[in-house]
């Protein structure tokens, strides 16, 4: 299943990577399936038995330890289009279904130490270092149900619709009479008349109906205790037994509450993440890669994008997006500088910074400490302005180094981009 924040009112916006950025480092934190559905069992909702392998000594205990009429192997990995997907090795699919339980291991082994390639992964695929086998479960019906915090209502909402296993976002548009939000008071919590009126939505009755709203109690139970931003389960799946599950389910954290879920935040993989972004993010610091020659330093993310629109503007490509906030001191300014410079493609850096939290002669000493250590060769060239920038531009003045000082933004991008030539 893939990520949507869903189009359903202006509070519920889908934002571009970049605009996520703010003066802190955001942080994405994204699990894969299995860890999900192990969150989700820990709250007593219901999921498919599943296990996971990461070798083939593990893959050939598993349908042993719980054997089922039919098992479910899927790759994990963030990307979606899994099931199309195929590997380098040419095995087809990431998602397979068998009855035999000889073949599971032969399937987990075919996915295990290769890179899956579909429709939402770089052309040379993303490596899969982790299957799931679970219990495969009949469907006849699917419905969708998600709850995330919206910022118009000040706390929780209930998004439901009884159409589900689809883009949910085209039902939101074709029939908007088939989605329900309900706002949740935070400090009273969701009611049992309010969860059975979720399930009734949902098209469930009777005994099913009692069923489902316990499910959505449990999901808000979780929902709130682990600090989600976003939790959505499509589908929410009843069988022909007449059990209802969470088949698939989608959870954003908020990063801010970190210091409350590190056992969460620690089973984060970071095998699919640029690795520049994950040792940045280490040092506090928000960086995204991009195709261009010229490295950004600068602070805060609007500042950021101006940065590279203007660069562009004259001629030249950025190579990077990286914030280091307005609380950075000169060690994150140096560890910064040593990131950008280990990108081959940096020709040039450019530093654009605005003084207003953070003190210029902070940048400008960590801007001298990293062109020493690191031995920087590459054409540097810094503007600054805002709090202290007088003492900041004698330090960078009097360190002797080939620094070009810029006056504005404009006098910045054009010495950049010259310096490539």
């Amino acid at each position: 299943m893939t990520s949507t924040m869903f189009k359903l009112s202006s509070a519920l916006l889908r934002r571009p990577k970049l605009t996520q950025c703010l003066s802190q480092p955001k942080r994405d934190l994204n699990l894969l399936e299995y860890q999900s559905k192990g969150l989700l069992q820990d709250y007593a909702v219901t999921v498919q038995k599943f296990k996971v392998a990461s070798n083939a000594d593990e893959a050939e205990k598993i349908p042993k330890e719980f054997p089922c009429k039919e098992y479910v192997i899927k790759a994990q990995v963030l990307a979606g289009g899994r099931g199309k997907g195929h590997f380098d090795n040419g095995f087809k699919g990431g998602v397979h279904l068998t009855k035999e339980a000889t073949k599971v291991p032969e399937l987990v082994n075919a996915m295990i130490g290769n890179r899956l390639i579909t429709k939402q992964t770089p052309p040379d695929g993303i490596p899969v270092s982790k299957v799931m086998v679970a219990e495969a479960i009949d469907i006849v019906r699917e419905t969708y149900f998600c709850i995330l915090m919206d910022r118009e209502h000040n706390g929780p909402v209930i998004v439901a619709s009884p159409d589900g296993g689809v883009d949910i976002e085209e039902v939101a548009e074709k029939t908007p009479e088939r989605i329900k939000k309900m706002p949740v008071d935070i400090k009273t919590g969701l009611s049992d008349s309010a969860a059975n009126e979720v399930a009734e939505f949902l098209g469930f009755k009777g005994s099913l109906r009692d069923q489902c709203a316990e499910q959505i109690k449990r999901l808000y139970a979780m929902f709130l205790k682990v600090d989600c931003l976003q939790l959505e389960v499509n589908p929410l799946a009843e069988t022909p037994e007449g059990i209802i599950y969470t088949a698939d389910a989608k959870l954003g954290f908020d990063d801010n509450a970190q210091f409350r879920q590190k056992n969460i935040f620690e089973m984060e993989d970071t095998t699919e993440s640029d690795p520049r972004e994950v040792e940045a993010a280490s040092w506090n610091l928000n960086y995204v890669q991009m195709d261009g020659n010229i490295g950004c330093l600068v602070n805060g993310a609007g500042l950021a994008m101006a940065t590279m629109d203007i660069i562009k503007y004259y001629g030249g490509e950025p190579a990077n997006f990286l914030d280091v906030g307005g609380s950075v001191q000169e060690h994150q300014v140096r560890e910064a500088f040593r990131i950008i410079s280990e990108d081959k493609q940096v020709k040039a850096i450019l530093v654009n910074v605005f003084g207003g939290i953070v003190d210029c002669a902070t940048i400008a000493n960590g801007v001298v400490n990293a062109c020493r250590s690191i031995n920087l060769e590459l054409p540097l060239v810094v503007r600054l302005e805002g709090t202290n920038v007088d003492n900041a531009k004698k330090i960078l003045k009097d360190s002797g180094l080939p620094i070009q000082s810029a006056v504005d933004l404009d006098d910045a991008a054009q010495k950049a981009v010259s310096a490539l030539k």
